[in-house]
């Protein structure tokens, strides 16, 4: 029977590449043997009996290893270089197992990092070594990695803040409390304008939280906002989200999302929440919660194909009203007992927040007084959109693609002559599904360089669209919109109608035609409806309230538009926009 045998160390220890010893040991015999067997291991030792002494040198010639019989020495070595690894041995002469125990939980506490035993041998002196450098050599691994680690996050989190966080807009006035759980959070806020000047806002949280999470962020911030820039839905932004990740996370990742716009005449806000808390419309006022638009659809990212249609919430506003978005790290938060903050603790701190201004400083101070010390599981989000007029100011901040000044390229060689003609018709189910402006907006910047006038002609498109849709094809009358309550009827008949609508059709015809020093588009707008009394209508028109909810839209398409007209039976309408760059 043959035996086994280990491979001979001694000529890689007789060689260290840490070479010097600092000992510290009261024993006489002890400190002979250390030294003696340190020296035919290849180790350079020095020896002493006094703690000062042994740190004085320590400071000056910051040896490679230490030996000691007193393990506060340890504790005192780590405060001197706490970024500098010194492994540090512990020698002892104990054997009763009580009193072991004791010591060798105190030393581990001070920052031992091996054991030896008195009376010294060769071989546990050699064995201890082999396993310090071993330690030594984790701890060197250790460090390199942790100082790239560190880099990588200070490169990630700049291309982070700058496209992700820096495009936010209205920022100002969205209030927020955004503690992570990590150096990076899998909540993202985003917000932008849209052509038409409504504010759109999403607080989203991906599946755990550090880089992994926050790397979805990316692609899906682009996707908010090239889409918000161009005009398209709620729904159909999501929609555009909800692919991308789809395609591009694991499977065990996926995007609670809480969208909200916010119309910018502070009439009505449109939300969809999909596996998030309850997003909160709350008064104004008093600060009592006027609706709560609940989870109605899955989380993005989990299935490819996604209907957000059904999903979509619509809800009158005033100014002065406030919407609160939260993740649910704000409901899940835990105190020292393991109790969860939940909703209804969210709800009382509401309540007892007198000052509307200090809405969002009530819950953050109620949420700090619940955790206590305690350890942050997830990440904690809130967001506070108020809605006031400034929040749709004007900034500098304030998307400027959409204002952009016109490409020279695209117009310096065309002639009078050099006209354009298109047409898109939408029926049925396509109606609901649909938006079409956003698309005939980016084909007319590619033929005929709107530049500046890009905003504006979304709002004669949109306006004239939608006049279209919910007056011809879904038959809704104007005067359901005539106060708020009448709106609030109005938009849940809408969207009563669109779910339902099998039939009926939309043409749009596009006629654009060059200028000198600028252009003209010519829209033709024609529905499946049966029209109206336009001449009548014509005729009062001018006498509306402008306060009312309702004719406006086709007003502000005249005060922008060279000129608008209808055609019997009314549902046809043409108007004519022309520009100068």
């Amino acid at each position: 029977m043959g035996t086994a045998s280990c491979p001979d160390n001694r000529a890689g220890i007789n060689n260290p590449a840490y070479k010097e010893v600092l000992i510290l040991d009261s024993n006489p015999a002890s400190r002979t043997a250390l030294n003696s067997g340190l020296q035919q291991l290849g180790y350079r030792a020095r020896q002493f009996t006094n703690v000062d002494r042994a740190l004085t040198e320590f400071r000056r010639a910051r040896p490679d290893t230490v030996i000691t019989d007193d393990c506060q020495l340890a504790h005192q070595i780590r405060e001197i270089d706490p970024g500098q690894f010194v492994p540090v041995v512990f020698l002892t002469s104990m054997h009763n197992e009580d009193a072991l125990d004791s010591c060798l939980s105190s030393c581990m506490d001070a920052g031992i990092d091996g054991f030896l035993h008195r009376p010294i041998d060769m071989l546990s002196l050699r064995a201890t070594l082999i396993a310090i450098d071993r330690i030594r050599s984790l701890q060197a691994r250790f460090s390199s990695l942790y100082r790239r680690m560190k880099k990588d996050e200070e490169t990630a989190e700049s291309v982070f803040s700058g496209a992700v966080l820096a495009p936010n807009v209205a920022m100002h006035q969205i209030r927020t409390l955004l503690n992570s759980a990590d150096v990076f959070s899998g909540d993202v806020l985003l917000s932008a304008y849209t052509p038409a000047g409504d504010l759109n806002v999403i607080l989203g949280d991906f599946t755990g939280h550090g880089l992994a999470a926050a790397i979805g962020a990316l692609p899906a911030s682009e996707v908010f906002r090239a889409m918000t820039n161009k005009g398209f839905s709620p729904q159909q932004i999501l929609a555009g989200i909800n692919r991308k990740l789809h395609r591009l996370l694991p499977t065990s990742m996926f995007f609670a999302v809480q969208f909200v716009s916010v119309s910018n005449s502070l009439k009505h806000v449109t939300v969809c929440n999909c596996g998030m808390p309850d997003v909160l419309l709350v008064d104004g006022k008093r600060n009592a919660i006027k609706h709560r638009f609940l989870s109605r659809c899955l989380p993005l990212s989990i299935l490819p194909d996604i209907d957000f249609q059904e999903a979509t919430e619509h809800f009158v506003i005033k100014p002065g009203d406030q919407i609160l978005l939260m993740s649910d790290g704000v409901l899940e938060a835990r105190n020292p007992d393991q109790d969860y903050f939940g909703q209804s603790r969210l709800d009382r701190a509401l309540r007892e927040t007198a000052d509307p201004t200090r809405l969002l400083d009530g819950i953050s101070e109620s949420l700090a007084r619940f955790r206590q010390d305690a350890p942050q599981d997830d990440d904690i989000s809130l967001a506070l959109i108020p809605c006031i007029p400034s929040v749709f100011n004007r900034h500098p901040e304030r998307d400027r693609s959409l204002d952009s000044d016109p490409d020279p390229t695209l117009t310096e060689h065309l002639a009078v002559q050099d006209t354009t003609e298109f047409s898109l018709t939408l029926s049925g189910s396509r109606l609901r599904e649909s938006d079409p402006i956003p698309l005939i907006i980016s084909h007319l910047q590619e033929i005929a360089g709107l530049g500046r006038q890009r905003r504006v002609l979304y709002t004669v498109l949109t306006e004239l669209y939608v006049n279209a849709l919910d007056h011809g094809v879904l038959g809704l009358s104007s005067e359901k919109k005539q106060d708020a309550g009448g709106f609030a009827g109005y938009l849940k008949e809408r969207e009563k109608r669109l779910l339902a609508l099998k039939d009926g059709f939309i043409k749009l015809r596009i006629f654009t035609r060059p200028r000198p020093g600028g252009g003209s588009v010519e829209v033709s707008v024609e529905d499946s409806g049966d029209g109206f009394n336009f001449q009548e209508w014509d005729h009062v028109s001018h006498k509306l309230d402008k306060n009312i909810l309702s004719g406006r839209g086709i007003h502000l398409v005249r005060e922008l538009c060279e000129s608008v007209s209808y055609l019997a039976p009314g549902n046809q309408v043409k108007a004519v926009f022309s520009w100068t760059d």
